[in-house]
Formats: structure tokens, C-alpha cells, sequence
């Protein structure tokens, strides 16, 4: 039985969310970064998509490494968006150093194109078919397949308002505008990934320690070139959340424990059929982390 890490992305993010972080990580972060780590987390530098990232990348590595020097490591490892980067940091197939610096500019550049007026919008209780069909000529797109009635769709927010009326009206249980501010997972960052895909040359990534499953795909990568792509391309290509899970299960992960921020996806791996036990470590704490996957290991 084998132990998956997840990684959230945008919009579990929260103010204050790098105070008390274990370990060194966010020390390291600063050498980089310098003193725009000590702002990052404040609810201003927040409304900014490159804060943001930033946050969830040193978060997501500072909280795993604290369960691996409490003796808990993965097999598989897996991110939503954002969420890619800090699990192939744990992983070992990209140094800390690197991630800080094209997580930097990936959030810089998905800004750029898009300052204002575009973002996401989760559609609940409609599967994609039906989804696929309010869309049609509104200029949004399918950024998301988080679970079989979670569609998450990106674009302007006049379009995803006409969706989120038109999935309402059709029986969505729920339309919600996320907290996200670019139109990620779709072909209009398609130009942005391209630029990061640029920067990856310069970049070395190694063969990782443990799987590292695409959010992208659900599929698990191991050679470098290939994780540097779906790093890259990530912001452009639509989200396959129900499909990772779905492969985990496959590899025998019995335990899926979700770095901080927030339990989005501990909710979303529930409702992909996961066989196992899945937690929050935000909300369960890591002493039950621990517990549990010593229990797994006996």
C-alpha cells in the first residue's frame, strides 16, 4: 500500500498562510526571493496571481518535508495546477531553488496577459457533456475536470457569468466564481506557457525519487524532459484531477494526504472513487498524518 502527497492550487490560498511554517523552507525562499517572501502571504500581495503561487509553492514543500523528517514519505506525488511544482520539488526532479524562480515568472506572466476582467468558475452537479454545451458561444472554456459533476470553466467574467446562469437554470447545484484571477488550463495562456516553456531550457531537472503523477494527464512521468513540459505547459492544458486520482488508485495509494492550504482537494479525491483514507493536513494536523501512515506501513 503506498502513500500519495497532493498539492492544492489556486484558491485555497489565505492570509497568513507562511506564519509558523516548519523547517527552513521559507528561510531558503528569502535567499532567492529576498524580502518579498516577508509580504507574500498579506492579504494585498494575494489579489497578485504571482504572490499567490509563490505562497502555495513554499507551503507545499515546507509541510511535506516536515512529514518526511517525521518519517513519512511518498510514493506518489501530485499537484492541481500550481500545485505540480511543489510536488516535483519532493519529488527530487526540481531543485527548490529553480521552482522559486520559474513559479515567479509563470505567475508574472499568466498576470500579464491577463490583468483583469478573466479568471475560473466552478460548475457543480452537471457532468461535461452538459457543461461542454452551455459554453458554446460564450468564449469560455473547460480549464478543470475535478470529479464527474465538478466542471470548473475559465474565461472572461462576463462570459462565466452567462454559464453560471445557464448551468443554474439547467439544475447546477452551484456556480462559483473562484479565486483565481487569470483564465487558467485553456488555450488562451497558450502564448504565456510557451515563454515558460522557454525558460525551462536553462533549467536541469533530474529522474525523481518517487512517482510524480500529472494533474495534467493522470499519468505518472518519470523522465525529466517530460515533467519539464507538463511544468511548463500546465497553465494551458485542461486539469485531469478525477483521472490522477483515478491512476493512484491503480498504484495501490491507500493514504492521500493533502498539503496546506485548505482540503479542496481531499474533498475532490472523495469524490473520484478513492479507495482509501484521504486528509487535510491543515485540518487533521500532522500527528495524524503521521499516525496514519505508520498504520498504512505496518
Amino acid at each position: 500500500m503506498k502513500i500519495l502527497f497532493t498539492f492544492p492550487g489556486q484558491g485555497t490560498q489565505h492570509e497568513g498562510m507562511l506564519q509558523n511554517l516548519p523547517g527552513t523552507t521559507l528561510a531558503q525562499a528569502r535567499e532567492v526571493l529576498g524580502s518579498e517572501v516577508d509580504m507574500l502571504d498579506s492579504a494585498a500581495s494575494l489579489t497578485h496571481t504571482r504572490a499567490v503561487q509563490l505562497s502555495l509553492l513554499i507551503s507545499g514543500v515546507a509541510w511535506a518535508r516536515e512529514l518526511e523528517r517525521r518519517g513519512v514519505s511518498p510514493d506518489i506525488v501530485s499537484g492541481l495546477s500550481i500545485g505540480a511544482y511543489p510536488a516535483a520539488v519532493v519529488a527530487g526532479a526540481l531543485e527548490f531553488t529553480d521552482a522559486l524562480k520559474l513559479v515567479a515568472l509563470r505567475g508574472d506572466l499568466m498576470e500579464q496577459a491577463y490583468p483583469h476582467g478573466y479568471g475560473l468558475t466552478a460548475i457543480m452537479g452537471l457532468t461535461l457533456p452538459q457543461v461542454e454545451q452551455l459554453i458554446e458561444g460564450t468564449e469560455t472554456y473547460i480549464a478543470n475536470l475535478n470529479a464527474e459533476t465538478q466542471i470548473v470553466i475559465a474565461g472572461s467574467d462576463d462570459g462565466m457569468a452567462q454559464v453560471a446562469a445557464r448551468a443554474l437554470a439547467k439544475g447546477a447545484s452551484k456556480a462559483k466564481r473562484l479565486a483565481v484571477s487569470v483564465p487558467s488550463h485553456c488555450e488562451l495562456l497558450a502564448a504565456p506557457a510557451q515563454t515558460l516553456a522557454a525558460a525551462f531550457e536553462s533549467v536541469t531537472l533530474a529522474r525523481p525519487r518517487c512517482a510524480y503523477l500529472s494533474g495534467s494527464t493522470g499519468r505518472v512521468l518519470w523522465q525529466p524532459e517530460k515533467i519539464a513540459d507538463d511544468l511548463a505547459m500546465n497553465m494551458a492544458r485542461t486539469v485531469r484531477w478525477q483521472e490522477a486520482v483515478i491512476s493512484a488508485n491503480e498504484r495501490e495509494a491507500r493514504l492521500a494526504i493533502e498539503m496546506p492550504p485548505g482540503g479542496v482537494l481531499t474533498c475532490l479525491t472523495r469524490q473520484a472513487a478513492w479507495e482509501g483514507e484521504t486528509i487535510s493536513l491543515e485540518r487533521s494536523g500532522v500527528d495524524v498524518a503521521v499516525h496514519l501512515a505508520k498504520r498504512l506501513r505496518a
